[in-house]
């Protein structure tokens, strides 16, 4: 087991670490921006270095810097949290390079599914399911003759990178230049590369993921899945655990999530999501996360698998200690993400200084912050100020449960989207689960 452990991020995925190694008696080693020396997750770590400017790429994105921390730390291990570097094969390669163990995949395996096309090839190959599409695109007459077999709708996508980015849907063939052009031009500015394949675009479904665990020595468990359908530019708002899906298309989509872990040499915690048909029951793979996602918390509520500490032995060498059929899945969990935007005004991001903070309690619920009553948010970075997440034995109670929790939670100083979150729980679509991707927008009138 490691002793060190440097956390390469902040806010509260910093915290959630930093918390895990405290409990494992492992040490931390905090890194931070000048416009976070007065983050809780520095305060919290036992030791702390400043790493460049504000600006991302200065400081959490300077692969350099965060591992000469690592280095000077004697840190045996680095913690990348999600986004940042978490995904990124080079950093993971240098991490290895110089001795320090990345806890995560190895740099080949996130190279693999970080490229979204050779993806499909490869999930393709190992006999999983993929959406009907082509492969990379060369130029804007491939991109016709692919679309005359496609058919329209289609969606425009980057190999590289995420977030909802390099992605554009092409209504018609009268929309399928400009829409190509947009998104390899974003894809080139947000990843450095261009290239975009495409695939069928489908509608009215679920995205459900489904969380898996993989040792170093060929064990694979899956944790269950996660409905976060409900999205806005193809960004999550709400994750919830179980899904409102068939127990056979359940089964089918676990069995589908281990073959493609296994298929890969997967290791550590990762997250395989699908397209789930619900009209008649298909489902078919759309991309692996290669790194913790946002919403684990989820599923740590209804397993009560650890899934950061797991990350952690995994990471050192450790056996799984458990298989498939220890892993017990009880009542429901919903998480909301707390995001500084305010969705009076087009969600405008919002940043200030927190003033009243009240953070609900009460039985089985999680509030997940790095912010506390004084504390600047700066504009700087995602606008995601927290995680509240609920547990109960049904669906019904937990969505009482979280208007609850919401209700009662104050964050005085910026905008924020709670009082969305509970218009969205309040929604009858959401109420009898037959909500899909495209409800939130129609919900907004953005459709």
């Amino acid at each position: 087991m490691f002793s060190k452990i440097l956390v390469a991020n902040r806010g509260e995925i910093a915290v959630r670490v930093i918390r895990a190694c405290k409990e494992m008696g492992v040490s931390t080693v905090a890194v931070f921006s000048e416009a976070d020396r007065d983050a809780l997750h520095v305060s919290l770590a036992d030791e702390s270095y400043c790493i460049g400017g504000a600006a991302a790429k200065d400081s959490y994105l300077n692969m350099n810097a965060v591992l000469s921390a690592a280095l000077s730390s004697k840190a045996e291990a680095i913690h990348p949290g999600y986004g940042f570097l978490a995904e990124n094969p080079a950093f993971a390669a240098l991490c290895g390079k110089h001795g320090v163990a990345f806890i995560g995949p190895d740099a080949a395996t996130i190279s693999l599914m970080g490229d979204k096309e050779a993806a499909r090839r490869a999930m393709r190959d190992a006999g999983v399911p993929v959406i009907p599409g082509c492969d990379l695109v060369r130029d804007l007459p491939h991109a016709r003759e692919e679309a005359v077999k496609i058919g329209f709708p289609l969606l425009i996508k980057a190999r590289a990178g995420g977030g909802g980015r390099g992605i554009r849907l092409a209504s018609s063939e009268d929309e399928l230049e400009r829409c190509y052009m947009a998104a390899m031009a974003e894809a080139r500015s947000a990843f450095g590369d261009g290239s975009v394949y495409m695939e069928m675009y489908m509608r009215s479904i679920k995205h459900i993921e489904m969380q898996i665990l993989a040792d170093g020595h060929g064990n694979v468990v899956c944790l269950g899945e996660r409905d976060c359908s409900v999205q806005r530019r193809n960004q999550k708002l709400i994750e919830e655990s179980p899904a409102y899906i068939a127990a056979g298309t359940r089964r089918s989509m676990e069995d589908a999530a281990v073959k493609a872990a296994a298929a890969v040499g997967y290791k550590g915690a990762g997250t395989v999501e699908f397209l789930y048909d619900k009209a008649d029951g298909s489902f078919y793979f759309m991309e692996m996360n290669t790194r913790l996602q946002v919403e684990h918390p989820v599923t740590e509520m209804v397993t009560g698998v650890d899934l950061v500490k797991w990350q952690i032995r995994v990471a050192s060498g450790m056996k799984l200690a458990f298989g498939q059929r220890d892993v017990e899945f009880k009542g429901h969990a919903i998480e909301c993400r707390i995001n500084a935007e305010d969705p009076g005004n087009g969600f405008a991001p919002s940043c200030g200084k927190i003033g009243m903070l009240h953070v609900p309690g009460g039985p089985w619920v999680r509030f997940d912050t790095a912010i506390y009553s004084g504390y600047a948010v700066p504009p700087f970075y995602d606008s995601m100020i927290g995680k509240l997440i609920v547990h109960a034995q049904t669906r019904d109670e937990a969505i009482r449960k979280m208007n609850a929790a919401l209700c009662e939670m104050i964050i005085e100083g910026v905008a924020h989207n709670a009082r969305l979150q509970e218009d969205v729980l309040s929604h009858w679509a959401f109420a009898d689960s037959s909500y899909t991707t495209d409800f939130l927008p129609s919900m907004l009138g953005l459709e």
